[in-house]
């Protein structure tokens, strides 16, 4: 049995992956903690692992919510740089707080979700083994490959390399501040100085929750990179309560704007009222916004909740709306469900340009959200059978990536051998 540690966000679309690692792993008689800011804790818990927390003072519990209600009335790249500044802060206490409390729980090996650059300093420092997991969008950088803020698609030509090349130096500068902190603790750790950013990621395993098919075409990853499909478990997310009683039967078009870009009303307003011309039930979920009772008159009388079993929902669903955060995109995948993306910030406007890419929906951009252009990408995708098509053929690509069983089988073979697992 090995005692893994898990590294990740609090938020759903990081810590729900990660969480279903980890139930895998309990599964295998393995020990699993996960050390996170207090706000992961229920999240946690219900998924029947340990929890410590890390950085009770500078995020005490709540903390985090109030993160998602700002960040949550952004966009763009006020969004990420508001983002950005959460992750210098973050940094600094999980250099400072992770390493003596994974010590005293006596953790064997760590699993780092990406977007936590400092991961593989604290690792380095415990001397014991560690695993890169990319519950985002995938963060590898090529030449060829847009930077993950951009809604750019895949080019080699010359000048979307040199596009590619200025975005990724201004995301280094704006980041500047977190490998400095970084750097510091290398320092005083006696730990040696990163020539080139792909030292921040493992090289035993990194694994990603897309599909292959579901990514721009990729050149120069490491060998040790494993592309196993979407980690998702229903049965450990707290139970949510449904009106499934007030379904019609008619296509269902589910819309959700994720966990924190939700306070965005007046996009709902315009996809009920989209949705209302055509001949569907369309299904609201507000997210941790406001209730219900704020969009009871809207048009079509969509069904309204706050928060919706979206797991089940998506088994039902004709057409999905989304915010397009990689977790809604690859879990309506997985159901063979196409989509229309309003994009918000940080990767969301990458992963669009992938659904675009992939043929699995179309992208409306939030300056350009209306009744009539939602209108309209709801009846070219609910009409045009490509869509669906297309879906299904990443639905069968997901089913073959492994999902979190594949990515245990690595991570265990990671730990009996000591070696990379290559692919």
């Amino acid at each position: 049995m090995t005692h893994f540690g898990i590294i990740c966000p609090p938020g759903a679309g990081h810590l729900n992956p990660m969480t279903a690692i980890g139930h895998e792993l309990r599964q295998r008689s393995h020990r699993v903690t996960i050390f996170t800011i207090p706000d992961g804790e229920r999240t946690t818990l219900t998924a029947g692992l340990e929890f410590r927390a890390i950085g009770e003072q500078e995020f005490p519990r709540g903390a985090h919510a109030e993160f998602f209600a700002q960040l949550g009335k952004m966009s763009g790249l006020a969004g990420l740089r508001y983002t950005i500044n959460r992750y210098e802060k973050g940094t600094a206490v999980f250099l400072r707080d992770a390493p003596p409390a994974m010590k005293e729980a006596g953790v064997e090996a760590v699993l780092v979700d990406q977007t936590h650059s400092e991961g593989e300093t604290i690792a380095a420092f415990l001397d014991i083994p560690f695993i890169t997991v990319c519950n985002a969008l995938v963060l590898n950088r090529e030449p060829d490959i847009p930077p993950f803020c951009t809604p750019w698609f895949y080019s080699s030509a010359w000048w979307a390399r040199l596009r590619n090349r200025i975005i990724y130096s201004l995301v280094d500068r704006a980041g500047k501040t977190i490998k400095e902190t970084i750097k510091h603790y290398r320092l005083s750790w006696k730990l040696p100085p990163y020539s080139h950013i792909a030292q921040y990621y493992s090289q035993l395993a990194q694994l990603s929750q897309q599909p292959p098919e579901f990514e721009f075409p990729r050149h120069h990853l490491p060998n040790c990179f494993h592309f196993t499909g979407p980690y998702s478990n229903s049965t450990i997310r707290e139970p949510t309560p449904f009106p499934w009683e007030k379904l019609t039967g008619k296509p269902l078009i589910y819309a959700s704007m994720g966990t924190i870009h939700n306070r965005f009303f007046w996009v709902f307003r315009d996809i009920a009222s989209a949705c209302a011309e055509l001949d569907v039930q369309l299904v609201i979920s507000l997210g941790n916004s406001a209730g219900e009772e704020s969009l009871s008159e809207w048009a079509g009388n969509p069904l309204v909740v706050r928060y919706a079993p979206q797991l089940e929902l998506l088994q039902k669903a004709t057409l999905t709306i989304t915010h397009s955060g990689l977790n809604t995109t690859l879990e309506s995948l997985s159901n063979g469900v196409p989509m229309v993306a309003i994009p918000m910030t940080y990767d969301h406007p990458a992963i669009g340009a992938r659904i675009v890419w992939t043929g699995t929906g179309e992208v409306v951009p939030l300056g350009k959200v209306s009744r009539e252009t939602l209108r309209e990408a709801e009846r070219q995708v609910l009409t045009e059978d490509s869509y669906k098509k297309n879906a299904r053929s990443l639905q069968e690509a997901i089913k073959r990536a492994g999902g979190v069983s594949r990515a245990a089988d690595i991570i265990e073979k990671v730990v009996a051998t000591g070696k990379p697992v290559m692919r």
